[in-house]
């Protein structure tokens, strides 16, 4: 989690880019307790020199010129062959029904997934 002065706490709250910097302190720990992943000390201080030094290069990004660039999805070229949307019959609703053990009132019965708190 990266820790924000009052400055940038005030940018937050009126909507304004919040820029990174080298000066904020990245908390790995609560970062990887909100992905559920357990680290060990060692791996903390790798990871956040590593998330320290991808923010950086993010930045350095940033101020490249995109404006004359166009968007790109892939840079494959390959594109989805698809066949034509047909409508065709399907079955009834008995024909549906017909494998089921449960029905009631033309629909299928299936048991509960969900708790009711």
């Amino acid at each position: 989690m990266i820790r924000l002065n009052k400055k940038q706490k005030k940018q937050l709250r009126t909507g304004l880019e919040l820029e990174y910097n080298s000066f904020m302190k990245l908390d790995v720990t609560h970062i990887a307790k909100l992905a559920n992943l357990p680290i060990s000390k060692e791996e903390e201080k790798k990871l956040e020199a590593q998330l320290n030094e991808t923010l950086t290069y993010v930045e350095i990004l940033k101020e490249v010129d995109t404006n004359k660039v166009e968007p790109t999805a892939h840079v494959s070229g390959l594109e989805n062959i698809t066949r034509e949307d047909k409508a065709v019959s399907s079955l009834s609703q008995s024909q549906a029904l017909s494998n089921t053990n449960k029905t009631r009132n033309g629909f299928f019965i299936v048991n509960a997934i969900l708790e009711n708190d």
